[in-house]
């Protein structure tokens, strides 16, 4: 009779065994089907549009950008993110702009300027900048030559 009972004992541990490994097996399948529609949601969100990098302090150095997107099932629609402007860019044509520019040309007499031509090199932030920019400057102190007939007559003199 104990042995009996003992068999059943041992007959409702396995079955009481078995019946855990099929529910952990059913949970570990069916948490594998919830993730595909986790991730049908975050499709839901639209690319980050991220705005210009604006300065703490001045027109150069550390600042922050403003990032927004769109979607019925985002969590998230904005947020500020931490961006750098490099000093030494030339500002007047957008500091997220880096240009390469050419040697100054000649001094136009009309003008009294020189000018130089600089090719779009780098956009910081998917920044939208001009392909090709020229920028101008005063030539400096024009010297018109001087008679050389008048500088020997005082010499001479």
């Amino acid at each position: 009779m104990q042995q009996q009972q003992q068999q059943r004992r041992m007959f409702t541990a396995a079955l009481l065994a078995l019946v855990f490994i099929l529910a952990a097996v059913s949970t570990t399948e069916a948490g594998k089907k919830e993730k595909p529609e986790k991730k049908a949601k975050k499709s839901d969100c639209g690319e980050w549009q991220w705005s210009v990098c604006v300065p703490t302090n001045g027109d150069c150095g550390l600042g922050t950008r403003e990032g927004t997107r769109t979607g019925a099932e985002c969590k998230q629609t904005t947020k500020t993110q931490k961006c750098k402007i490099p000093c030494n860019w030339k500002k007047q044509f957008g500091a997220e702009c880096k240009y390469q520019f050419q040697a100054w040309g000649e001094c136009d007499l009309n003008t009294a300027l020189k000018t130089r031509t600089g090719n779009l090199k780098r956009a910081l932030h998917n920044a939208d900048c001009q392909k090709t920019v020229t920028i101008s400057k005063p030539c400096g102190k024009l010297t018109k030559p001087k008679p050389q007939g008048k500088l020997r007559l005082l010499k001479a003199a």
